[in-house]
């Protein structure tokens, strides 16, 4: 069978460029959105080139403009979105909609794969009220996507190791802590924690899955399924220290949200603070991550891939020390 030819939109972002990446290792023919708003960012200008460079097709177009996406749609079989969901970068999970329309109006789309990569949204309706916009937007798309009849597949990447991993899951550094680590909760709660690559390449391993034809990838490799406490451990053991633990209640923690208690995160306003606390407190107090069974609405994706050798937590800490 020949690949499917994958449009990535949001190709320069955090998860979108390893998309591209794995799309072009598994050999799929890849085409990336070159949005017409990219301005001055040189940045995005060359690793835009840079991929064009190793073999993706580069397709102008603009969510100001309807017939451009539309356009650029129907060159492909599959449609992969990885816009940002998150306040602390930019917040544009609603604008899939145009993208929904595009999909709908070309009818040529064979999968579509909605920005998600975190937790899964459908199981999230109970949460707190400051980080519930990011899971009611994504919601909002999938009963678009669904309304409208386009085949998909969602991706529930869960914690990603560059922001949960190498600090220890600590606020306001992404680099280990040197002597002090503070534990939520009891720090037993079950978390998922995932090499940013091997997201990207189980991503690309749905598109011509018929396994996974309107369902949800889970992904928790085995080795990736860690508390908090043992995430600590894990460093200490490799590094040969001994960290003083100061164990942050949920009480504690809930009141460090409301009151918008702010660590050192350059940048960031109040209510992206608050949502980024938000998960936390489901991830670590109420281990929202493991606390289900994948029903037949999901598979789980190194049962479904064996075959991709993942990085484990193990390995991923090695590259901190």
């Amino acid at each position: 069978m020949s690949k499917s030819k994958i449009l990535v939109v949001g190709g320069t972002g955090y998860i979108g460029k390893r998309i591209v990446k794995a799309s072009l290792a598994q050999g799929h023919p890849t085409y990336v959105l070159m949005r017409r708003e990219i301005g001055y960012d040189i940045d995005k200008l060359q690793m835009l080139l840079s991929f064009k460079e190793q073999g993706a097709r580069l397709v102008e177009g603009s969510f100001s403009d309807h017939q451009s996406l539309v356009d650029a749609v129907k060159q492909v079989d599959v449609v992969i979105c990885t816009m940002s969901g998150v306040q602390f970068r930019s917040h544009n999970i609603l604008l899939q909609l145009k993208l929904v329309d595009a999909i709908k109006e070309a009818g040529n789309i064979k999968r579509f794969l909605p920005s998600e990569f975190g937790m899964d949204p459908s199981r999230m309706g109970h949460s707190l009220e400051y980080g519930k916009e990011t899971f009611e937007d994504k919601m909002v798309i999938r009963k678009a996507i669904e309304d409208a009849k386009i085949p998909y597949t969602y991706i529930s990447a869960n914690c990603f190791g560059g922001y949960f991993v190498g600090n220890l899951s600590q606020l306001g550094s992404l680099m280990p802590p040197r002597d002090r680590v503070s534990i939520f909760g009891d720090g037993n709660q079950k978390v998922v924690f995932m090499d940013e690559d091997d997201v990207a390449t189980y991503t690309i391993k749905t598109v011509d899955d018929s396994r996974m034809l309107n369902k949800t990838l889970y992904l928790r490799p085995p080795k990736n399924i860690v508390t908090h406490n043992q995430l600590v451990e894990k460093w200490e053991k490799l590094t040969n220290q001994t960290f003083e633990k100061v164990h942050i209640s949920a009480q504690e923690f809930l009141a460090s949200i409301k009151s918008a208690h702010k660590p050192s995160f350059l940048g960031m306003d109040e209510k992206a603070i608050q949502a980024g606390l938000a998960r936390i407190y489901h991830i670590y107090y109420e281990g929202c991550l493991m606390n289900f069974e994948i029903g037949n609405e999901g598979e789980e994706a190194s049962k479904l891939y064996p075959e991709v050798q993942y990085t484990s937590v193990d390995e991923y800490l090695q590259r901190y020390l």
